[in-house]
């Protein structure tokens, strides 16, 4: 648990003796205050660390600790009762709660911690037998490696009687999600789920067995043999790297690029009753993802640094500059430029596109999470009933009025709360999040239609 005065809150005491700048003046008052946030050990909570560790929640009247919880379930399940006032969520937890697959609950979310920052890491001995079908170039591998490469490896395992299996950190996880449209994309089935028969294994038809693993232990359950692969954030991948247990094959901004993450969840109930609280975390969070992402990344070293605290993710900085910092490597020695792997806050990043809701809502019907066919408007009133950029806009408004951003740092005040279509993706299929179910028409496999288990 953190619970200690930052750096700006010691300078703050200073406020009431006049050493210091007076704080800014607020409309109203916080409902409450003193608050507690949880966090799973990932760099991409690294909104949270900055928004404590630069005082940007207490400009805000905030006095916030910060938790780290063992698992999501664990986390989910505190910010439901109470026990949590938020928390750092996986972007379809809350998506997930308010259809009731798993936990029933009213979730939202005002804003979205950050883009990509997860990768699929294959075991040495799997990347040996992929590796003859991966297309090279100079000696190295052309990236992205395609789930092509591995079809043949599942199918020598599948020959000799054994199960392919592979971790991910949840059910409702962009992991799970991701790493499924990356086998399928290279005609492996991933499985289903049939929640209206009772089952959730989510490995009906499998083909590669996909099994929850906390984030924190994907490197030991791998080098114990238990999984051959995984898909997780960072500094799990780049984890393997340095212990050379394993090699990642792809990073999730080649699966399907610049989508909503991670997010900053609280129940619909303690929303309603600490509008002012709210509004104020959303502000202190958005400077935050300015910040790491400012000047070309140029603070992602000082990220770095209070990153691999103890308190916070707790790996070693090396590990976590491996992607934080603009690069990631794959194959040992084969370390590359990939400055989008982890996206705080260009691109609009923070903000809670209804588009990105109905991505994921498209891939929990693909794989039978939802088990029913839904209309188009479905996705999309069940999108604004969990994304609320309105107030991620009263937050954005303020900031800009007391200097802290710009207009253009924030979407237009005309725009629908749709993403382009985004073409740029593994398998080539477009996704239009005005028409889910023409996008989930376009998968060999996958259910869609009127299509149930």
């Amino acid at each position: 648990m953190l619970h200690r005065l930052s750096p700006r809150r010691l300078s703050s005491l200073g406020l009431a003796l006049g050493l210091l700048s007076a704080p800014l003046l607020h409309a109203a008052e916080p409902e409450k205050a003193e608050l507690k946030l949880g966090f799973i050990k990932l760099t991409d909570m690294a909104p949270l660390a900055i928004a404590y560790e630069k005082g940007y929640f207490e400009d805000e009247g905030l006095y916030v600790t910060l938790e780290a919880q063992a698992n999501w379930k664990v986390l989910l399940d505190r910010v439901i009762d109470g026990e949590l006032d938020g928390a750092h969520m996986l972007s379809g937890q809350p998506l997930g709660a308010t259809i009731g697959f798993g936990t029933k609950a009213d979730v939202v979310t005002a804003f979205t911690m950050d883009l990509n920052g997860n990768a699929i890491t294959v075991s040495n001995e799997v990347w040996q037998a992929m590796k003859p079908q991966v297309p090279m170039a100079d000696g190295k591998p052309v990236h992205p490696i395609k789930a092509d490469a591995l079809r043949p490896v599942i199918e020598q395992y599948a020959a000799a009687g054994k199960p392919f299996n592979l971790g991910m950190v949840f059910p409702v996880s962009t992991h799970n999600y991701e790493l499924r449209y990356w086998l399928a994309a290279g005609g492996i089935n991933p499985g289903y789920y049939a929640p209206n028969k009772g089952d959730i294994s989510g490995q009906i038809d499998a083909q590669a067995l996909l099994s929850v693993t906390p984030p924190p232990q994907m490197p030991a359950t791998l080098e114990a043999g238990t999984i051959s692969g995984y898909s997780v954030g960072e500094p799990w991948n780049q984890a393997a790297v340095f212990k050379g247990i394993g090699v990642p094959v792809v990073a999730d901004y080649a699966i399907r690029r610049n989508m909503s993450e991670k997010v900053f969840g609280v129940s619909r109930s303690w929303a309603q009753a600490n509008p002012e609280t709210h509004k104020r975390l959303i502000k202190a969070l958005i400077r935050a993802g300015k910040w790491l992402d400012a000047d070309d990344n140029a603070n992602r070293a000082e990220a770095v640094e209070i990153l691999s605290r103890p308190e916070y993710v707790g790996a070693d900085a090396k590990v976590i500059a491996n992607s934080m910092t603009g690069t990631f490597e794959f194959e040992k020695g084969d370390k590359r430029g990939v400055p989008d792997f982890n996206v705080f806050f260009r691109y609009h990043a923070t903000y809670p596109y209804y588009s990105d809701a109905i991505w994921y809502l498209t891939q929990m019907r693909r794989w039978g999470q939802i088990a029913d066919a839904k209309p188009d408007d479905w996705y999309v009133q069940t999108a604004k009933r969990v994304f609320l950029p309105e107030i991620y806009r009263q937050a954005a408004a303020e900031l800009v009025a007391e200097g802290h951003a710009q207009a253009s740092d924030f979407p237009p005040a005309d725009e629908d709360g749709f993403r382009e279509p985004l073409a740029d993706t593994i398998d080539g299929v477009v996704y239009d999040g005005h028409q889910p179910n023409a996008y989930l028409q376009q998968f060999s496999i996958g259910l869609k239609g009127d299509r149930t288990l």
